[in-house]
């Protein structure tokens, strides 16, 4: 399905957005939509959606296509099952089952309805339909059991169930507004499988550049008051909105020199009889060059800079034996760490294993069950919390009185100059901090980390409200920051661009790693945080296959290789024959899903005992392929050795 957008335009007011606007969005294309906040992102979105009028021109798609739409804003029946919330994403098959239990149950059922229902219900695939939400509830990192309400989870549990219900519905369009918010880095992964595999056609607001990178084919600049389409990933975007605009720059500067070359001639000549008549040319030349004026950028980037009043000393902080635990969930068990001055550690891994807890514990903002946490000598401590506006306590104080009472020796200028770094001026001072957005908040938080000059940072999830620009911004000033660094995030282009260290929280424990991101994918040896590590991997394979072989091998040595070489055909078709008998069996459990009324005639314990099965199956099969791809490689090996 292809999505018509006709010289399309949005104002408010005497501000507009966006105008003249003509793009066809494709069917198969993943478009990421990028641009400086309050650019008009999810307006543009909304318009495409059908939630919001545009000012001018007009959005065509067919008039039965299904599109999913990921809304920041929805509102949600805390006592509706999660598994319920998610399936409503397929309306169809959705209220055909709500109208089949509604007759099921009453007294005296209509037997042509139900028939009817019957076929709607298999058409759409009906039968398979928790099963598929539940695979995607999984696949979000949303916690079991699925039968619980809603209101069981946090906030951002609460979107993902969002998120799941839109994904669900098999939609020829999916509009997502900042899908990787409130996700882990292990989700965000899975969501990106899932979109890599989407046939339909993709629009996608996304402050994350490494999910960008990965997803997208296509991107949508909203910038000089307009939209523009480039063609790859935001990489290549980035590459060549500057080539464009440095060509476009050039092209004005050597028409301008021309025109000031002719004036001169003009000024010199233009008195003298002898050359009047090529100084009128020259004028009517200058009034043929057309200098195209170039529209202001709407992107800024912030200037932060952390420098901190004095060094700590060696050893900043020490966590020994820390357990915490929320009733009978243990988050922390007995976690030991030492940080020294100077690293910069990333605490990383899924949601709910305690990375902000031990963040917040270390702060003092909560009280661990047991252990010891030690600040070391003359640290000074900034920190940066997930819900920044909690550090924000007064909603009606102005930045600039936010700031001034931080530093009250210092002057005006100097107070406004750091707003200034943090993209305050003019009237944005005087805002009350109440009405600051997400965005506007976090920078907020960071000038007043920048006007404390602390010689350790703690942040928890920093980027989560920053746009592409501050996020570049953040970067810059935390590689020049000669202090140490803690911090939690699931932007693993921000990891990169900053870890010295990882510490990946793991349901079995805590894995400590010294050394960068890039390092630690490739020691992991798997892709679970980052489809780069495959590469990585395969890179240290073919380094390891180069290494010199054994000049020679001893005769009991090669007997036994000749001896393995015998059997391992054997070994490999056993193998095979395994994961054939595993493959069927889970055929036959989803054939059996798909039977007319076996949802009804079912019980639920027999139902668990099938998903366990099937779960195990599927763990079963991917432990017999690794060991297929073993004796096979294993075959190859001797083949090409013989």
């Amino acid at each position: 399905m292809n999505i018509g957008l006709q010289n399309l335009a949005k104002s408010f007011g005497a501000r507009t957005l966006f105008e003249g606007v003509s793009l066809q969005l494709n069917a198969g294309s993943r478009y990421g939509l990028v641009g400086a906040n309050g650019a008009g992102k999810t307006t543009l979105l909304k318009i495409v959606a059908g939630d919001e009028a545009a000012t001018e021109g007009s959005v065509a798609m067919p008039a039965r296509a299904r599109v999913g739409v990921l809304r920041q804003d929805r509102f949600l029946d805390d006592n509706q099952r999660i598994l319920d919330v998610a399936m409503q994403g397929d309306p169809t098959v959705w209220s055909a089952l709500e109208e089949q239990m509604a007759l099921t149950a009453s007294e005296h059922p209509d037997a042509q309805r139900l028939a009817d229902l019957e076929d709607i219900i298999a058409a759409h695939d009906g039968y398979t339909l928790e099963a598929r939400c539940s695979a995607i509830l999984r696949g979000l990192g949303i916690p079991e059991p699925y039968t619980a309400p809603l209101g069981t989870l946090s906030g951002g549990f609460k979107l993902r169930v969002l998120l799941a219900q839109v994904l669900l519905g098999g939609t020829d369009a999916l509009l997502l507004d900042e899908p990787t918010n409130h996700l882990d880095i292990l989700s965000i992964r899975w969501l990106e499988t899932f979109l890599e595999g989407y046939t339909g056609c993709a629009l996608i607001i996304s402050h994350d550049r490494r999910f960008l990178d990965q997803v997208a084919t296509h991107v949508l600049d909203v910038d000089y008051g307009t939209v523009t389409l480039y063609t790859g990933n935001y990489t290549a975007f980035e590459q060549e909105k500057i080539a464009t605009r440095e060509r476009k720059e050039a092209e004005i500067a050597r028409a301008e020199k021309i025109i000031a070359e002719k004036r001169a001639f003009v000024e010199r000549f233009g008195a003298k009889a002898t050359k009047a008549k090529q100084a009128q040319s020259r004028l009517k030349q200058i009034e043929k060059i057309e200098v195209e004026e170039l529209a202001a950028s709407s992107r800024r980037t912030p200037k932060f800079s952390f420098d901190p009043l004095r060094p700590s000393g060696r050893d900043v902080l020490e966590i020994e034996q820390v357990s915490k635990s929320f009733g009978s969930k243990s988050v922390l068990k007995k976690v030991s760490l030492s940080v020294r001055r100077g690293e910069r550690v990333a605490v990383l891994g899924a949601n709910g294993l305690g990375k902000s807890t031990l963040l917040n514990i270390a702060m003092g903002r909560l009280n661990a069950d047991a252990g010891k946490v030690s600040w070391g000598h003359e640290v000074r401590i900034g920190f940066f919390a997930q819900n920044h506006h909690e550090l924000l306590p007064n909603p009606d104080v102005t930045p600039l009185d936010y700031i001034w009472n931080l530093i009250p020796t210092e002057p005006t200028t100097y107070v406004r100059g750091q707003l200034g770094r943090a993209l305050f001026s003019g009237a944005d001072v005087e805002k009350k901090v109440g009405s600051l957005s997400g965005g506007e908040a976090a920078r907020l938080i960071f000038c007043r980390l920048m006007v404390e000059r602390p010689n350790v940072l703690v942040l928890d999830e920093p980027t989560n409200h920053l746009d592409i620009e501050a996020i570049e911004g953040l970067v810059a000033a935390l590689q020049s920051f000669e202090g140490t660094l803690l911090f939690v995030s699931h932007d693993r282009w921000f990891v990169r661009a900053l870890a010295t260290r990882i510490l990946e929280v793991t349901p079995a424990g805590f894995q400590d790693f010294p050394g960068t991101y890039d390092e630690y994918l490739e020691r992991s040896g798997d892709d679970h945080l980052d489809a780069d590590a495959v590469v990585l991997r395969a890179r240290r394979a073919a380094r390891e296959s180069a290494a010199p072989a054994p000049s020679s091998l001893d005769r009991e040595e090669q007997k036994r290789r000749r001896n393995r070489q015998k059997v391992l055909p054997q070994l490999r078709d056993a193998v095979v024959a395994q994961i054939e008998a595993a493959e069927a069996r889970r055929q036959s459990i989803e054939q059996g899903y798909c039977e007319p009324g076996f949802f009804e005639r079912t019980d639920s314990a027999t139902l668990a005992a099938l998903k366990t099965e099937d779960e195990q199956l599927q763990l079963q099969i991917g432990n017999l392929m690794i060991e297929w791809e073993q004796l096979e490689a294993e075959i190859a090996e001797g083949a090409a050795g013989s």
